[in-house]
């Protein structure tokens, strides 16, 4: 199997201010004559991390990464203000504007994928190809599997954390009421709220326990933010209309697109992309048969590393 490419640190990296009050941090990586790609970070609210920008040679590509609106390293941390998915949207192309970069490849997993798509459905003449994986449509039964029926069933030791925090006579809608919580003034019962729902995240993500996943998952700067936007997010229906992505999904037409979904994905069962391929013929879906949904096990990064190896060659020929 194919393993990442070696370490590289940032060729710069800068605050880009978008709408009051955030300011967005990003970084350009390897090649800077390359062909640009951007890295779309799951959650929404986890950040970007630096094995992200090992899925590309960076002699060949240009990578932009970005930690999304109250994310990672962007100003203010777990902020909700403005942030939806149109904001997202319209961040990714002021990003693109101000970098001067006409076309990208667009590269996300989990939220990512989401974000891509519903970008790329927005603005298709700026998509070199697409590259997503563990695909997230973020339709309402992919939360009620998630967040209240479904996921519990293959995890109850782990569901049982996750119910901890809400009382019984609130467990009919946790999205809602961990919502509560994690705007709420009480910082105790915030703080037990994050770190219970993105351990539940952490814990389900891989096919065999993760303990780098978990702890990542667990520290508290990536708890908070996760579990707030998260929530902010879910209850929202992420500020999209029903089944809007498979809806649009026409605009894909003509768009090149690589997907990768492990078989035991938990957190976005596999559906998921097989019902996005079938909506977009173009694309190619690689099933990896020993993964769930990270992209740090093996088969899975194997398979992200031959999709960007593919789409450079494929746009090399172009």
């Amino acid at each position: 199997m194919r393993s990442l490419f070696p370490e590289i640190k940032p060729n710069k990296h800068f605050y880009l201010p978008v709408d009051p009050p955030h300011e967005l941090y990003v970084e350009e990586c390897g090649n800077p004559q390359g062909i640009p790609a951007v890295v779309l970070h799951g959650g929404p609210g986890a950040g970007c991390e630096h094995y992200q920008r090992r899925f590309f040679d960076p002699e060949i590509f240009r990578i932009v990464l970005f930690d999304q609106r109250g994310a990672g390293r962007s100003k203010p941390h777990a902020s909700l203000e403005n942030n939806t998915t149109q904001h997202l949207v319209a961040d990714i192309e002021r990003i693109r504007t101000h970098l001067k970069i006409d076309q990208w490849v667009v590269f996300g997993g989990s939220w990512g994928s989401t974000l891509g798509l519903v970008y790329a459905e927005s603005h298709p003449g700026t998509v070199l190809a697409l590259i997503l994986r563990g695909i997230f449509l973020c339709r309402r039964h992919e939360i009620q599997w998630f967040y209240q029926e479904g996921a519990n069933r293959i995890f109850p030791e782990f569901w049982q954390d996750f119910i901890a925090p809400i009382p019984e006579a609130e467990r009919d809608h946790f999205v809602r009421a961990y919502h509560r919580r994690l705007t709420g003034d009480d910082e105790l019962a915030r703080m037990a709220a994050a770190k219970a729902w993105a351990l539940w995240e952490g814990r389900c993500a891989t096919l065999q326990p993760n303990h780098a996943v978990q702890e990542f998952f667990g520290s508290p700067h990536i708890a908070l933010s996760l579990a707030r936007i998260e929530s902010h997010y879910f209850v929202h229906d992420s500020f999209l209309s029903p089944n809007q992505i498979l809806r649009d999904s026409y605009r894909l037409a003509e768009l090149p697109g690589i997907i990768v979904h492990g078989r035991y994905d938990m957190i976005c069962p596999i559906e998921n992309a097989i019902q996005l391929q079938q909506a977009w013929p173009k694309a190619e879906l690689y099933v990896v048969a020993d993964a769930g949904h990270s992209a740090s096990e093996p088969g899975v990064t194997d398979a992200l590393l031959k999709a960007t190896q593919n789409i450079a060659r494929r746009l090399a020929r172009r």
